[in-house]
């Protein structure tokens, strides 16, 4: 008689312990995990020790599955996949009005910013920092200036992102987030503070997860799609930074009550933002006698490794990667 295999499957911050034969097979598995997660096999991805499992007859223990073993899953509920075609057909109405729009004949000279009524309807609307955590002033301000960055204030704009509050997580509350989208923009919640409640994360750091839950109002799952979203805002908001640092782009209201500019990513960085995180990666081996050119393509090529790496990190930095329980009761919620 074979030893069950003992291992938890972590999907949205809820673990569910299981204990299988060995001969169980993946497909087996993904079936059972439907049953628990309401998450559609096609949809499930299954994430351990840098390894994707399969849906297919290979049994647990070909796949490597051992006593003890952490799988995280990934992957939007039936339901879930429901609101997110809602969200997606409501995009394609608007590009169908914007480009009927277009083809008419256009009378007024077209402004290098948003108008203030578009400013005023893409953005947040509402901030709030947690009352009952330390120096609740202090992370007001760091909202705030998020909430006024002309960079992010651009892409909502070019977008037509809005979001209904813009908060804060507590670390100990939910230790494995970073940040979390409620309902394609109704909420965005940020990890703004350190682990140990005494400071806050650097700036850079934090605007690029506001950037990769901006995405989550489009794209649920850290599919394709999503990265290449989530690349397009990145790179915006470095190429608006370049823009406005050299005089060629201003926003309406280009004046900053925070002081929250910062300078411009270089030129090599904005390049290397043209290309979609999550893409083929490509070798960075340094030949003798290169060209100035060569070695420019080899510093491009590491710097967009990087970038992937770093995209990569903060996927994975809540232990799941994607769509996590939480409380909320209220609809799904997306996550980094």
């Amino acid at each position: 008689m074979d030893t069950p295999i003992n291992f938890t499957v972590v999907h949205r911050g809820a673990t569910y312990p299981l204990s299988l034969s060995p001969s169980t097979t993946l497909v087996e598995l993904h079936a059972q995990l439907e049953q628990l997660t309401s998450v559609p096999p096609s949809n499930q991805k299954l994430l351990y020790k840098g390894k994707k499992a399969g849906n297919d007859d290979t049994t647990l223990a070909l796949a490597g599955f051992k006593d003890g073993m952490k799988i995280q899953m990934l992957g939007a509920t039936t339901e879930e996949i429901g609101g997110i075609k809602a969200v997606e057909d409501e995009r394609a109405k608007r590009e169908r009005i914007m480009h009927e729009r277009a083809l008419k004949p256009q009378v007024k000279l077209r402004s290098t910013g948003p108008s203030p009524s578009t400013s005023s309807k893409y953005k947040f609307h509402r901030i709030a920092p947690l009352p009952h955590l330390p120096n609740p002033s202090s992370a007001q301000n760091i909202l705030d200036k998020l909430a006024n960055d002309p960079a992010i204030l651009h892409v909502m704009a070019k977008h037509e992102f809005s979001v209904g509050l813009l908060t804060e997580l507590a670390p100990h509350e939910q230790p494995h987030l970073l940040g979390l989208n409620v309902n394609a923009g109704q909420e965005i919640k940020l990890r703004i503070r350190t682990n140990a409640y005494d400071g806050f994360r650097l700036y850079s750091e934090i605007r690029k997860v506001l950037c990769h839950e901006l995405a989550h109002n489009v794209w649920g799952d850290h599919d394709e799609n999503f990265k290449e979203l989530n690349s397009k805002l990145n790179r915006e908001v470095t190429q608006f930074e370049r823009a406005q640092a050299s005089g060629t782009h201003h926003l309406t209201s280009s004046a900053d009550p925070h002081g929250i500019y910062q300078p411009a990513s270089s030129e090599l960085e904005a390049e290397a933002q043209a290309y979609v995180l999550g893409g083929p990666s490509t070798s960075t081996a340094a030949l003798a006698g290169d060209s100035r050119e060569d070695m420019r393509r080899r510093m491009l090529e590491a710097t967009i490794n990087r970038l992937r790496k770093e995209e990569e990190e903060l996927e994975m930095s809540c232990g799941t990667g994607t769509d996590v329980k939480t409380s909320e009761p209220d609809g799904p919620s997306r996550s980094l």
